[in-house]
């Protein structure tokens, strides 16, 4: 399984912003310069964060986008649902549908299990643990 581009970068926009948290607003044109992501594709990421309730902004001489929660509230499994929808290793686990031996599948269990425990690792995660090893790294 792999996430896609537009989770990664959805992820370091959040963190710029849990990172700078306490900071004030953030312009995304310095997103996009500190993390090189195109400004483009951020102003695509922030619209289903924002409509989630996990980005906010604001207008004006000071305006820019800010976390609508503290850090410690939002956990990495939040981001990814929003940004990629329902995790599902392989379609029969998110889509009874996909597959006509979804019944009878001895292996289903254990692609069921493997899906639970990569979800709970990102739901392990808040923004806050990303901040501080960003902190422990110097960067």
């Amino acid at each position: 399984m792999k996430l896609s581009t537009r989770s990664r970068y959805g992820t370091r926009l959040v963190l710029e912003l849990a990172i700078k948290f306490e900071e004030g607003p953030v312009y995304l044109k310095d997103i996009s310069r500190s993390q090189d992501i195109s400004l483009k594709y951020l102003g695509q990421l922030v619209i289903p964060l924002k409509l989630a309730g996990i980005i906010n902004s604001s207008r004006g001489a000071h305006g820019g986008y800010f976390l609508a929660k503290d850090p410690e509230t939002i956990k990495l499994s939040e981001i990814i649902d929003i940004l990629e929808g329902p995790i599902g290793i392989v379609d029969c686990i998110n889509d009874n549908n996909s597959c006509h031996r979804y019944k009878t599948c001895s292996v289903r269990f254990f692609w069921e299990e493997v899906n639970s425990n990569f979800y709970r690792s990102l739901e392990g995660i808040t923004l806050k643990d990303m901040v501080r090893h960003y902190k422990a790294l110097n960067i």
